[in-house]
């Protein structure tokens, strides 16, 4: 059996299911030349793994990848969001260090020389691509962040253990977009998968500490919203922030 669900990983990690159904346990036995106790024996552990979804009456079929869900007016964390989901996650940490740059002092309300942290990452569920995350803090709060591990740690938790800031507020601005080349090919994207641009200015208390962008798979990510008859929906012009 092991043997068995081996070859099975490959193939579906090759797509070679993609489009059509799972093969079912008779298919299997039979194709594979095993017994029906190998072939069930295989099926159970890419059960157990979240591999294939089984529903009683109808064929196994491949579980797909969890869908990110955030809510709309909440501070949130990219990393607990994918906890939450039981996925396996890190970063490919591809920058960490202090920069200048005038217009996004401008927007921290830093003057413009001022040394700005900047952290760029490309943001992992299991083995695939799920977000490029760009984020610039004023230096004067952050430079303790230069000696933190962002493999596999969030950016909120380094912020407030090591420099004891937490954010209280700020804005985000949520667009759908076509990712350039090189943003496509770092996270994996075809010609018909779609991204969103999130925008986000975070602050603790009236002073801005978090401008950060990132670009995100839309096949992995949900921005959601509740309502109610007394409160509604808050719709608010488009004034995007210019500076990343």
């Amino acid at each position: 059996w092991a043997q068995l669900h081996a070859d099975l990983v490959r193939r579906i990690g090759d797509d070679e299911f993609a489009g059509s159904e799972f093969p079912g346990e008779h298919a299997l036995t039979t194709s594979y030349g095993v017994s029906r106790h190998t072939t069930r024996e295989a099926l159970r552990h890419l059960r157990n793994e979240g591999i294939l979804i089984a529903e009683r009456g109808r064929p196994s079929r491949l579980a797909g990848p969890p869908v990110i869900e955030q809510p709309l007016g909440a501070l949130y964390s990219l990393f607990a969001a994918v906890e939450a989901t039981g996925v396996a996650q890190h970063s490919v940490v591809r920058a960490l260090e202090l920069r200048t740059d005038p217009a996004v002092a401008v927007t921290l309300q830093v003057g413009p020389k001022a040394p700005l942290l900047y952290l760029e990452r490309i943001r992992m569920a299991g083995a695939m691509p799920l977000a490029l995350d760009y984020a610039w803090l004023p230096g004067d709060l952050a430079r303790d962040l230069l000696d933190a591990d962002f493999t596999h740690t969030a950016l909120y938790i380094e912020l407030e253990q090591r420099c004891g800031i937490r954010l209280t507020g700020g804005r985000e601005d949520v667009t759908a977009v076509v990712p350039d080349r090189e943003d496509a090919a770092a996270l994996e994207l075809d010609s018909k998968t779609a991204a969103l641009s999130i925008r986000r200015l975070g602050c603790m208390n009236s002073r801005p500490v978090e401008l950060r962008h990132t670009v995100v798979r839309g096949d992995r990510f949900t921005v959601s919203a509740t309502f109610s008859p007394s409160e509604g929906y808050r719709f608010v012009p488009a004034t995007p922030l210019h500076a990343l």
